[in-house]
């Protein structure tokens, strides 16, 4: 499987490239913005909240706990790079794919929407 340019493993973890979009009208991935996902969050970028926002919303499009995941790099920067603990990119990507979210390649006919929103 071709892995898309914003996901890279680091030992048993994938990083992921996002582009954070804070004070949407609700949370979704947009889709891709260069080698990053864009993702919009609800949360205004004051005091770490957009953050928690983003790591709390993309745990859930995983499935995943909370807990695993990390804004990395970026935090006050809207170019950020989070840290997913225990799962490798290409369980990454598929979650992404199951989730509806618009990937790179990927065709989803289920889905008359370019956006995931939760």
């Amino acid at each position: 499987m071709d892995l898309p340019s914003f996901l890279r493993p680091d030992g048993a973890d994938t990083l992921v490239s996002v582009v954070a979009r804070p004070r949407a009208r609700e949370d979704a991935i947009e889709g891709v913005h260069g080698d990053a996902i864009k993702v919009r969050v609800a949360a205004p970028p004051v005091d770490g909240a957009a953050n928690e926002a983003i790591e709390r919303y993309i745990a859930s499009v995983l499935g995943v706990g909370r807990s695993r995941v990390h804004v990395l790099r970026g935090a006050a920067s809207r170019h950020k790079r989070l840290r997913v603990v225990g799962l490798d990119p290409a369980s990454v990507a598929a979650a992404l794919r199951a989730a509806g979210c618009p990937l790179p390649g990927a065709v989803n006919p289920a889905r008359s929407t370019s956006t995931h929103a939760l």
